[in-house]
């Protein structure tokens, strides 16, 4: 699973923003595909295998084995700050907090919206995404930079059709 996610991913980003050999970008691929599919299996091992301990000996499932053995998983499997595992962890935090938000009105924490607030969030993220962006750049993730530098700075500049189609920031003088 994490190859299937990680290689298209990985493939995209690193032709549109690595420099290097096509050696070099081809390891750079292999490497993240690898990293994440192997973090993911240990992940998945942990967590199931501390699931069946628990269970084992309490003589039952319940509710809490699950968050300890993700917490134990998580930090022993994704806990080296790196990009693969930053990535991964943004990526669930997203799910996260609108799946915390969609159970607080579920349990009646929070009274059901009378419209859909999705409008409102979006305007939020894509406000504070760009501040961020243009007044405090190193806060963002690194990809995340190189994507809106390629899509906010790069485009600034255009040579020819070319920038649209493939890449628009020069490496060779034209």
């Amino acid at each position: 699973y994490g190859a299937k996610i990680r290689a298209p991913h990985a493939l995209v980003m690193t032709f549109l923003f690595k420099s290097g050999s096509l050696r070099e970008k081809l390891k750079s691929i292999a490497q993240a595909t690898y990293t994440h599919s192997r973090n993911l299996a240990y992940f998945v091992f942990t967590y199931k295998g501390l699931m069946a301990l628990q269970s084992q000996l309490q003589g039952k499932k319940i509710p809490f084995h699950s968050f300890f053995a993700a917490c134990v998983g998580g930090w022993l499997v994704f806990g080296e700050n790196n990009p693969i595992n930053s990535q991964i962890i943004m990526y669930l935090l997203s799910r996260i907090l609108f799946g915390l938000s969609r159970l607080a009105v579920e349990k009646g924490y929070v009274p059901q919206p009378k419209q859909d607030p999705f409008p409102l969030v979006a305007a939020l993220i894509w406000g504070t995404v760009l501040w961020l962006f243009e007044y405090h750049r190193q806060t963002l993730q690194p990809s995340l930079q190189s994507s809106m530098t390629y899509l906010y700075d790069d485009s600034n500049v255009w040579h020819d059709i070319s920038d649209f189609l493939i890449y628009n920031k020069r490496t060779d003088s034209k």
